[in-house]
């Protein structure tokens, strides 16, 4: 289970930010990042890393993160990670969530090998959404966040399984690209959406 062993060792420097993405791999759908401060004092018990969650506890620990810890935000939309490819528009969409904190962080704890170009004391954890606590609970709001955007485009675009796949390459979603086409929601740097696009031209359905 996470826990606050890196957030008390780099605490000398000031709020330590967890910082973490969901959604790097869907086919279709914005990467989502979240950074969260969270208050030793309050930290709601049984937050671990969102894979390892059911959806209920998920949303019951999200509620909770949102009601006691400082959190941000940050999107990348399709068109930027088209532009810019995965890697990079992960790594702006960190840059957006930690902006987006209505405090400075001190250090920043990102899960990954990798931290963004940034000015902020940083360390990236490996694994570290089941070793941080700060970054378990942003793995919590960055999916939750990412999951409720999806299933609001499912009621847009029925057919491709959404609000169950979240965008992901499940068999219903590679179906509905072969028959129905992409969607202006459809990642066309992804290989099979490129291909569904040969096949059918240009997007198909309005947004």
């Amino acid at each position: 289970m996470p826990d606050l062993l890196y957030e008390t060792r780099h605490g000398i420097h000031g709020p330590v930010a967890g910082v973490d993405e969901a959604g790097r791999g869907p086919l279709a759908g914005p990467v989502v990042a979240a950074a969260v401060i969270l208050d030793p004092a309050c930290v709601p018990p049984g937050i671990d890393d969102s894979k390892a969650l059911t959806a209920a506890k998920r949303a019951a620990l999200h509620d909770a993160i949102l009601g006691c810890a400082r959190v941000g935000l940050g999107i990348c939309t399709v068109e930027e990670i088209d532009r810019l490819n995965i890697f990079w528009a992960t790594m702006l969409a960190m840059t957006r969530a930690v902006a987006a904190l209505d405090v400075a962080p001190g250090f920043v704890l990102v899960d990954g090998n990798r931290c963004p170009d940034w000015d902020h004391r940083s360390e990236a954890v490996v694994g570290g959404d089941a070793l941080c606590l700060s970054i378990a609970a942003a793995s919590i709001v960055a999916k939750q966040h990412r999951d409720a955007l999806m299933i609001e485009l499912d009621a847009m675009h029925p057919g491709y399984g959404w609000a169950s796949n979240k965008g992901y390459a499940a068999k219903v979603h590679q179906q509905a690209l072969r028959t129905l086409g992409p969607t202006p929601h459809h990642r066309r740097s992804f290989a099979p959406v490129a291909q569904a696009e040969l096949d059918f031209g240009p997007a198909v359905r309005a947004l």
